[in-house]
C-alpha cells in the first residue's frame, strides 16, 4: 500500500469541511483511489448535533450562541452533541474501512494516545463505551475525555472522525452536555498545566506530529 497522503487545511467552517469530505467520499465510492487521504484541520466555533442528539443537551439558546460566534449545525455523524473550535485538532480520514468500525476507531484513538504521550500527557486509553479517548484522573476523580469520535459510513467509506483537544478552551464546554455525558472533558493544554509544563505546540504543529502516526494506523485498518 502506498503511503496515505495527509493535508493540513488550517481553520475551516464546519460546512466547508463537510463538503470537502463528501466530495472525497463520492470519489472513493466511484472507484477513484487517488481520493484516499487524511484531512487535518481546526474548525471555527460550532456545536454539532449528531444523529442521536438530544436538544436538551444544548444548554444555551441559538441567539445567545450566535452572539458568541458559535454556530449550531445538524450533522449525519453518530453520537450526541459536541463542540468544535480553535485549539481542537479534527481528524478526518477519507478511506474505506476494511475491518469492524470499533477496530478502526480504536486504531485512530491509539495513534492520538501516542501523540498525547509525546506531548507529556501519557496514559490515555481508547474506550468503546462510552466511545472516546479517555485520560484517567487521580482517584477518586473520574476519567476525562481527551478526544471524541463520531463517524458516518456509506458502503464502508468514512466521513467525520475524531476531535482531539489540544488547547480547546475549557469554557467552550459550558454551552453543552458534551456527548450527553456528565463526565469531564480535558485537553493536552490543561493536563500539561497540571504538570507544571508550558502550553503545547500549536494545533498545526501537533497535526504534523500526529499525521505519520495516524497514517500508519489507517494503513492497518483501511483498504488500499
Amino acid at each position: 500500500m502506498s503511503a496515505l497522503p495527509w493535508h493540513w487545511l488550517g481553520r475551516l467552517d464546519y460546512r466547508a469541511g463537510t463538503e470537502q469530505q463528501r466530495a472525497l467520499r463520492d470519489r472513493l465510492l466511484a472507484g477513484d483511489e487517488s481520493a484516499r487521504c487524511l484531512l487535518l484541520l481546526e474548525h471555527t466555533p460550532v456545536i454539532t448535533l449528531g444523529r442521536n442528539a438530544q436538544q436538551g443537551h444544548v444548554l444555551a439558546g441559538r441567539e445567545v450562541l450566535a452572539e458568541h460566534g458559535i454556530e449550531v449545525v445538524a450533522t449525519d455523524r453518530g453520537g450526541d452533541v459536541t463542540y468544535h473550535g480553535p485549539g481542537q485538532l479534527m481528524v478526518y480520514p477519507a478511506v474505506v474501512v476494511r475491518q469492524d468500525i470499533a477496530g478502526f476507531l480504536a486504531a485512530l484513538a491509539g495513534a492520538l494516545a501516542e501523540v498525547a504521550a509525546l506531548l507529556d500527557v501519557p496514559g490515555a486509553r481508547w474506550q468503546r463505551e462510552p466511545a472516546g479517548l479517555w485520560l484517567p484522573g487521580p482517584a477518586p476523580a473520574p476519567p476525562a475525555k481527551l478526544a471524541a469520535c463520531g463517524i458516518h459510513l456509506r458502503r464502508g467509506a468514512v466521513m467525520h472522525g475524531m476531535a482531539f483537544n489540544v488547547s480547546t478552551p475549557a469554557p467552550a464546554w459550558r454551552w453543552i452536555v458534551p456527548c450527553g455525558l456528565s463526565t469531564p472533558v480535558t485537553s493536552v493544554a490543561e493536563e500539561r498545566a497540571r504538570r507544571g509544563l508550558p502550553p503545547p505546540p500549536s494545533v498545526a504543529e501537533v497535526a504534523a506530529l500526529a499525521a505519520p502516526l495516524l497514517c500508519d494506523a489507517l494503513a492497518r485498518v483501511a483498504r488500499s
